[in-house]
């Protein structure tokens, strides 16, 4: 099975450039045409979070229309920069039923591999939290399918990458503990995989490995004691998680050019 992660598109609307200079929606959709030119191509697309900028109505039909020509499934959970509301009504007539009755975590049991999404999203913060019922319902859903690869995705990452600025608003250590003693329970959880950062990072963590999908958009700059500064010259990004039969393997692909 191969699946292709897209994460922090943050999609304005027409005319706006992020940050006065990059043109995210251009890099966005030479990640989905690159996407969707694969041969093979995925069977599943999921979408880690800041899938638009300001969380505004018409950012998400700009969204949609950037994400058509993947015709293929897309999992989307929130992320920091999405507003709740507007996101379950932009995805409720295509994406998992969860979002319909307003859920935003959910399980899909379609593919060969269990995907499972977590919304880590804390109205008004930029930092994530995961409450006891969610983390509940994760747990009961982990136990039922003990003999299936699964892959959990969330937006804010539950480990230290080194980037201080980014740590400052990471999965808060609470949740982020209690999440890793389900996870740790749980050794068919093949990856955890994160955006949030701009930048492709990978770390073992309890018994598993976190994975942080770079930008569809811009990158972040490489500097782990700065703020946060897009970096134009890295181009858009994404990643695949492709499952073997025994194990995920993940690559990261960077979009050069004008595919």
């Amino acid at each position: 099975m191969l699946v292709a992660q897209i994460s922090d598109l943050h999609v304005k609307l027409p005319g706006e450039l992020a940050y006065g200079k990059i043109d995210s929606a251009a890099n966005i959709a030479r990640c989905v045409r690159h996407i969707a030119g694969l041969d093979p191509r995925p069977e599943a697309v999921i979408a880690t979070g800041d899938l638009v900028h300001s969380g505004l109505d018409a950012e998400y039909v700009r969204l949609r229309d950037l994400l058509v020509p993947l015709s293929i499934p897309v999992y989307p959970i929130p992320g920091n920069h999405d507003e709740k509301k507007a996101f379950a009504a932009a995805f409720a007539g295509q994406g998992p039923a969860a979002l319909a009755g307003g859920a935003l975590y959910y399980a899909v049991e379609a593919h060969p591999v269990l995907l499972i999404a977590l919304d880590s999203v804390v109205p008004g913060a930029e930092g994530g939290a995961l409450d006891d019922a969610q983390l509940d319902w994760l747990r009961a859903t982990l136990a039922s399918g003990r003999d299936r690869p699964t892959l959990v995705f969330l937006h804010h990452p539950p480990i230290v990458t080194g980037f201080r600025r980014m740590d400052e608003v990471a999965l808060d250590a609470g949740s982020a503990a209690r999440f890793g003693d389900i996870i740790e329970g749980n050794p068919q959880v093949e990856r955890v995989v994160c955006g949030h950062v701009h930048r492709a990072i990978d770390a073992r963590w309890r018994g598993t490995v976190v994975s942080i999908c770079p930008s569809a958009a811009y990158q972040a700059r490489f500097n782990l004691l700065g703020g946060f500064e897009p970096d134009p010259q890295e181009p858009p990004a994404y990643q695949l998680h492709y499952w073997n039969g025994n194990a995920l393997v993940t690559h990261t692909v960077s979009v050069t050019g004008a595919r």
